[in-house]
């Protein structure tokens, strides 16, 4: 049974979100479309870079928890997380949207986003020499200046809603996969790369890595959704 793990939280975390989809209020299956666009250019992005990092020693799986197919030496349940967690993530986002009609940190998204660019910037260039570290936190700094200073996104304080939302189900699954509930990790990271600072068991360059790419999904179903 434990080979299954992996691919167990896969579906569990789409289980919901997935039947819900069809609900009347919210009718998140009529933006598939918009959804499906941004999470193939996230994937195109994320899977090169997690297979980079992945045979580069950056992290890995461990075999034990999983069914043991493979493509391009990532296994089945590292692709299905990129199509079922954004998915998941991003149904929170539209349930956020519907039952919070004013978008209440609208007055604090930029000035978040120039304090945020500013830390990830810091914080990145300090710890160059470590891979996860800097590429995931100076790759988030650029991308939400882009959205703060050139494109303006109109969208940014319901955006960090919905990401604040999606950190709770994420720290669960993500816990689990790093560690938490079982002898041994699903997917393992060399501390020589990050911080080595942990939330309970995840590396905090994890909580970044879902901003940067929920930000990327976002961007292409919002401009699908034409909302703004």
């Amino acid at each position: 049974m434990e080979r299954y793990y992996y691919l167990l939280l896969d579906l569990g975390s789409l289980a919901f979100p997935l039947i819900a989809s069809f609900e009347p209020r919210i009718r998140f299956v009529a933006n598939w479309r918009g959804l499906f666009a941004g999470i193939a250019v996230m994937a195109v992005v994320f899977i090169a870079w997690d297979a980079i990092f992945t045979a580069n020693g950056v992290w890995g799986f461990n075999p034990r928890y999983l069914v043991g197919v493979y493509f391009i030496g990532m296994p089945l349940e590292e692709w299905l997380f990129f199509l079922f967690i954004p998915y998941s993530c991003m149904f929170l986002y539209e349930v956020m949207r519907h039952f919070v009609e004013r978008d209440v940190l609208a007055p604090v998204a930029r000035p978040f986003s120039i304090a945020l660019v500013l830390v990830l910037l810091i914080v990145g260039i300090a710890h160059i020499d470590r891979l996860y570290t800097s590429f995931t936190f100076l790759c988030t700094a650029l991308f939400i200046a882009y959205h703060a200073f050139i494109a303006k996104s109109p969208w940014l304080g319901r955006f960090y809603l919905g990401y604040a939302v999606s950190l709770i189900p994420f720290f669960l699954v993500n816990g689990i996969l790093t560690g938490w509930l079982l002898p041994e990790p699903i997917v393992w990271y060399n501390d020589a790369e990050n911080l080595g600072i942990r939330l309970n068991t995840i590396p905090i360059e994890d909580s970044m890595y879902l901003l940067f790419f929920l930000l990327i999904v976002t961007t292409f179903y919002e401009r699908a959704l034409k909302r703004y």
